[in-house]
């Protein structure tokens, strides 16, 4: 397949993601489109991240984004939901260009054939849905894994080790640490290379290697100037988080909730259905056709793939191992598990195909065999489009029910005015970020059974002195310890407007801090009503409501 052919492929993939994929994560909504929002609009809700107590989380990367959504004010009909999704369309389009860049060294590297099906295994699975356009610095780790794999894979015109190291760098800093770490195989393959080679071959590794290290160096001191002009100190936000999740004396990632071991081979069978199951086999797989095969193959070439198919499993066992998951931990690993899922195939197609009549498979007719093949591929699409279709219309409510209040029109014309503000009880967790409400619209929080820490609000941007005082001023009421904050909430007399979520079919009393809201036509009006699918319960029939006071 034409290379070109591959990025307008994996493009409409993302593009539709960018339209269609609900906010799956509020780490997505709080972390991240709120920082942005408040770089770009003065205002927003701050998580106990970005307090300058901790500086977990960088403005660098927020700020990046805040860019090219100031962009889209540029272009006709400029809303906040116009770039919300202009947002998300680079990000699909930044993406697809990453794809296709590991797509083609796949396909010239290893089988064109291999190239075709690490396209499907992509582009028909609901992990790409939920990550290719997502606001996530996993999911830019994951573009950078992208990139950081075709580079050290591509060996046409000499090793691009440097290259390598460096993609993988760029995605560790600006995104997430730890992503750094799925180029340990590739820098081992060099190492054991460089042993075996002679002195000179030596020295140009080392240096190829010594290269990538300074201008990884380069890059994290950039990054620690530009969040140093942010906090008003000196942070090196990506040992932040490493000394937070590893070192924390607090209780780290842990508070947030654990899950059992086999959180991530449920969730990436979902993702990735069969894709995920050829994933796991692909190294036995792999093992098996060398020691049957006749044709004589070198070592390093079977070194070279086996450091190939490491990434994953990697990465698999050591977030197993971990008690707090979450399904975006996964995300860089994304391009290993379709590149082993893609291989893996073609050695099953490859023993299929033998047309040997003394074989038992090469008596099993051909028509037949391609039936079988294309079966296996309808039914990895039809569970993949089932699960695509059945998570927007199950959770895409949240990014529809505030139309009424007319962020996504022009001059903003909806119900309500400046100074209302929106409130959440139960329905925190869903909001898709202050994009969504008109220009001095704030979001509220009003008290519900949830007892963790909920975000606060950034110093306005013309508080304080210099740019964005609110990334440096000090904050009361947060903590990295997920203790409650009493002063996050407001009464219901302040809110002209609330988000709830009534479930009909529910027979039990209701908590004291969560009553029916959308049933209190005394003092609320019901503005738009979405349905919403409630996984805990077996219960499909939901009013997320939006109410405005009576």
């Amino acid at each position: 397949m034409n290379p070109i052919t591959a990025f307008y492929i994996f493009l409409a993939a993302n593009l539709t993601a960018a339209l269609f994929a609900p906010i799956q994560d509020c780490d997505e909504t709080f972390n991240y489109w709120e920082p942005t929002h408040y770089l770009s609009h003065g205002y927003g809700l701050q998580t106990w991240e970005y307090s300058p107590d901790f500086a977990i989380r960088s403005w660098f990367y927020v700020a990046l984004h805040a860019i090219v959504g100031s962009f889209r004010r540029l272009l006709p009909r400029p809303t906040k939901v116009a770039e919300f999704y202009f947002v998300r369309y680079a990000l699909a389009f930044l993406c697809a260009f990453c794809q296709v860049l590991l797509f083609r060294v796949v396909s010239f590297t290893l089988n064109p054939r291999i190239g075709l099906f690490f396209l499907m295994a992509m582009v028909m699975s609901p992990g790409n849905f939920h990550a290719s356009a997502a606001y996530l610095p996993s999911s830019f780790a994951m573009y950078t894994s992208f990139l950081g794999a075709a580079a050290f894979m591509n060996w046409r015109g000499g090793l691009k080790t440097t290259w390598g190291i460096w993609w993988f760098a760029v995605g560790g800093i600006l995104g997430w640490p730890f992503a750094s770490a799925l180029c340990a195989p590739f820098l081992l393959e060099e190492a054991i290379f460089a042993f075996m080679s002679d002195r000179d071959r030596f020295w140009e590794t080392v240096l190829r290697i010594g290269r990538g290290v300074i201008a990884a160096l380069l890059l994290l001191l950039g990054d620690s100037m530009i969040n140093s002009f942010f906090y008003r100190k000196f942070e090196v936000v990506p040992w932040n988080i490493v000394k937070y999740n590893i070192f924390s004396s607090t209780g780290g990632p842990d508070l947030y909730g654990t899950e059992p071991w086999t959180f991530y081979f449920r969730n990436l069978a979902i993702n990735f259905n069969i894709w995920f199951v050829l994933a796991l086999l692909s190294l036995p797989l792999f093992l098996l056709q060398k020691a049957f095969t006749t044709k004589a193959n070198s070592f390093q070439s079977g070194l070279r793939t086996i450091v190939f198919l490491a990434p994953f499993y990697m990465w698999l066992a050591i977030f197993t191992l971990q008690p707090h998951k979450e399904e975006r931990f996964m995300y860089p690993a994304y391009p290993f598990l379709a590149l082993n899922a893609a291989l893996a195939f073609h050695i099953v197609l490859s023993a299929f195909g033998n047309s040997d009549p003394k074989t038992i498979v090469g008596k099993i007719p051909t028509r037949l065999k391609l039936v079988v093949v294309t079966s296996v591929l309808l039914l990895s699409l039809d569970l993949g489009l089932t699960r695509i279709i059945g998570v927007y219309t199950g959770y895409s409510a949240p990014l529809k029910i505030y139309e009424p209040l007319g962020a996504g029109v022009i001059g903003e014309k909806g119900i309500g005015g400046r100074g209302d503000n929106v409130c959440f009880s139960k329905e925190w967790y869903r909001f898709p970020s202050s994009y969504f409400l008109p220009r001095d619209m704030h979001a509220k929080f009003i008290r519900s059974e949830f007892r963790g820490l909920l975000p606060g609000e950034f110093a306005e941007a013309r508080e304080g002195f210099g740019f964005f005082g609110g990334t440096w001023l000090p904050t009361s009421g947060l903590n990295d310890r997920n203790e409650e904050d009493m002063a996050k909430y407001v009464d219901t007399r302040q809110c002209s407007f609330l988000v709830d979520t009534q479930y009909p079919e529910n027979t039990d009393p209701l908590p004291p801090y969560e009553p029916d809201y959308v049933a209190d036509a005394d003092n609320w009006d019901i503005s738009q009503v979405r349905t919403v699918l409630r996984y805990e319960k077996d219960t499909f029939h939901i009013k997320s409501a939006l109410d405005a006071r009576s």
